[in-house]
C-alpha cells in the first residue's frame, strides 16, 4: 500500500527539509518528493508541522515493560522490550543478555531468530554482554558464569542465521585470533567490562574489534602511565563507543571531553535499559539479587549500577543538555551510527530513499508523537 506523510518538516543527512512530503511503500521510503508532488493514489498522513526524525536505534536493551530477557529469552519477552521502548522513538533494537550459560544463550538466540520470522516490529538481532568477561570490571553480572571462548562457544555465536549478532567481551581473557575467528564468522566485536591493558586492546582492534560497550563504565581507565582500554577507546578513529547519557553512569563533563577526540559519528548513545522503563514499578530481580531505581539509576542492595531506567528519547534530549549536542547531532548518534555500527547503514539510520521506513515524529518539546517500523504506524 502507498502512503504519503505531509505537513511536517524532515530531517535528512543535508539538513531540515520543509515543504517535502515523505512516500512509503513496502515498507521502504519509496521517495522524497515536493508536497505539491505527492500521489493522490496514496493514504496521506497529516504530521501537523512537527519534526521528523529517522528511528532511533539500541544496540543495548536488557529489558523494558516489566520483563528481562535473561529471564525468558523468548519471542513474547522480546516482543514486550520492543513495545515498551517503541514509545521513546526506538525502531530498531538489540534485546541484551547478560552474562548466562552457553545453553541459555543459544535459547535467546534462537528466540531472536524466531521473533525476526514472525515479524516482531524493530528486532535486528542480538547482543550476547558476557559471559566472556573479566572478574576485575564484572560490574553487575555473575562473574560464576564467566567463561572463555573455546571452539564450541565460538561456533554458537556465529550462529544466528537471520541478523546481527553483537558480542561484548573482554580481550584479555581471548586471543587476536579468537577475535578474527568470531568477526569472520560475521558477529560484530565489542570489548566491555575489562580490564585490558592498552596494548592488549590495541592488537583486539588490530583483530576486528570495532566497538567498546558502555565507555569509561566497567573498563580499564585512562592513567598517565597506561591508557587502559578508555585509552584505545579514544585513540581510535574509527571504532564505535556507545555511551549512557543520564549525567549518572558517566559525568557529563567526562563525555564532552571524549567527544572532542574522536568523530562524532563514531559515538553512539545506548540505553542498557533494564525492566523499569515503561513501568511504573522501579524495581525488579536480577539473577537473585533485588534491583531498584535510585534518582534514575538501576542499582542493588551495595550501590552497584545495573544497567539503567534511561530510554532513547531522554538520551537525545541529554545529549543535547548535558553535551551540548544540537537536535541534529543527538539524531545522528542515536540512528546513524548505531546502525553504521551494525553494518546495518544502507537500510536503517537516515531518512532516504530507499532506506526502511523506520521514522519518529517529534513535537517542539521533543516528546515522541508518533512511530513507523517498516512503514506501520503507532501512536506513542
Amino acid at each position: 500500500m502507498l502512503a504519503v506523510l505531509v505537513n511536517g518538516r524532515i530531517l535528512t543527512e543535508t539538513g531540515v527539509l520543509d515543504g517535502k512530503c515523505v512516500v512509503i511503500e513496502d515498507g521502504k521510503i519509496a521517495a522524497i518528493l515536493d508536497a505539491g508532488d505527492a500521489p493522490a493514489s496514496a493514504a496521506r498522513h497529516d504530521l501537523s508541522g512537527d519534526l521528523l526524525v529517522p528511528g532511533f536505534i539500541d544496540t543495548q536493551v536488557n529489558g523494558g515493560g516489566g520483563v528481562l530477557f535473561n529471564d525468558a529469552p523468548t519471542v513474547e519477552t522480546i516482543a514486550a522490550i520492543g513495545a515498551a521502548h517503541r514509545p521513546f522513538g526506538t525502531t530498531g533494537f538489540l534485546p541484551t543478555l547478560i552474562s548466562d550459560d552457553l545453553a541459555v544463550v543459544d535459547v535467546a538466540m534462537r528466540a531472536v531468530e524466531a521473533a525476526i520470522a514472525a515479524g516482531v516490529p524493530g528486532v535486528l538481532g542480538i547482543h550476547i554482554e558476557g559471559p566472556f568477561l573479566s572478574v576485575k570490571r564484572k560490574g553487575i553480572h555473575d562473574a560464576g558464569k564467566f567463561r572463555v571462548i573455546d571452539d564450541a562457544a565460538a561456533a554458537l555465536l556465529g550462529s544466528l542465521k537471520v541478523g546481527k549478532t553483537l558480542v561484548t567481551l573482554a580481550p584479555e581473557t581471548t586471543t587476536p585470533d579468537m577475535i578474527r575467528k568470531l568477526t569472520s564468522s560475521g558477529v560484530v566485536v565489542a570489548a566491555g567490562h575489562t580490564n585490558a591493558a592498552y596494548g592488549t586492546m590495541r592488537k583486539a582492534l588490530a583483530a576486528g574489534l570495532t566497538g567498546f560497550t558502555h565507555l569509561f563504565n566497567a573498563m580499564s581507565p585512562l592513567t598517565s602511565r597506561e591508557p587502559g582500554a578508555v585509552g584505545a577507546a579514544l585513540e581510535s578513529q574509527t571504532a564505535w563507543c556507545g555511551l549512557i547519557v543520564d549525567g549518572r553512569h558517566v559525568d557529563p563533563a567526562v563525555l564532552r571531553i571524549a567527544l572532542r577526540t574522536r568523530p562524532l559519528d563514531r559515538f553512539m548513545l545506548v540505553t542498557d535499559a533494564m525492566p523499569t522503563v515503561g513501568m511504573i514499578d522501579k524495581s525488579f530481580d536480577l539473577q537473585g539479587r533485588h534491583i531498584h531505581v535510585v534518582d534514575g539509576v538501576c542499582v542493588d542492595a551495595h550501590g552497584t549500577l545495573a544497567g539503567s531506567d534511561l530510554d532513547m528519547i531522554s538520551a537525545v534530549r541529554n545529549a543535547m543538555s548535558m553535551l551540548g549536542l544540537s537536535l541534529e547531532e543527538a539524531v545522528s548518534v542515536a540512528a546513524g551510527a548505531p546502525a553504521a555500527f551494525l553494518g546495518l547503514a544502507h537500510r536503517h539510520g537516515t531518512i532516504a530513499t530507499g532506506q526502511c521506513a523506520d521514522l519518529v515524529l517529534l513535537d517542539d518539546g521533543l516528546n515522541v508523537r508518533e512511530t513507523w517500523i517498516a512503514g506501520a504506524a503507532s501512536a506513542a
